[in-house]
């Protein structure tokens, strides 16, 4: 059986508007406009002397258990967009929604010449850029944004809605 021509399109917008989008959550609303706006001094979010390799075993064992995604930050804090980064991941909004979806450890890279093993576990030998975000399935150890490590690697010319929103996409 054959439906009219405007039946078959109203059933295809209704399914199309309908469809939840994949692999998204509703971002915080970060209520800043600019990282202009964060509270100072920002972050300094990296432990130097920190055992990286104990810190990312422990968050992905944590990750698993919790049934979160696991989020490596890869930098420095020498780095102004990893500290603009930290400034905006510590706001309540982001911060709670940050601990909801994510284990979250910071590495220090120094300045991409230590702990370098951490992000060639998944492929990223050295970072194009830091900060470099890995969000990895602690499920199956796999990357999930291939390609887009470092795409807050310009932090500090993103509006921190931009950037709750990027962490939104992969949960």
């Amino acid at each position: 059986m054959r439906l009219p021509l405007f039946l078959a399109f109203s059933a295809a917008a209704v399914f199309t508007v309908a469809a939840p989008a994949l692999n998204a959550a509703t971002p915080p609303r970060v209520g800043i406009a600019n990282v202009n706006q964060l509270p100072q001094p920002l972050p300094l979010p990296y432990d130097t002397a920190a055992n990286a390799d104990a810190q990312v075993a422990a968050a992905k064992a944590r990750a698993r258990k919790n049934g979160k995604k696991l989020l490596i930050d890869l930098g420095g804090n020498w780095c102004p967009d990893c500290r603009v980064l930290a400034g905006i991941m510590a706001l309540p909004t982001v911060k709670a929604f940050v601990a909801r979806h994510y284990e979250l450890v910071m590495v220090d890279i120094g300045r991409f010449d230590k702990n370098l093993q951490i992000g060639a576990q998944y492929g990223i030998a050295r970072p194009a850029g830091v900060p470099a975000l890995l969000v990895v399935d602690p499920r199956t150890d796999k990357l999930l944004n291939v390609g887009r490590t470092s795409a807050l690697a310009d932090a500090r010319n993103m509006t921190p809605q931009a950037l709750a929103d990027w962490l939104a996409q992969w949960v």
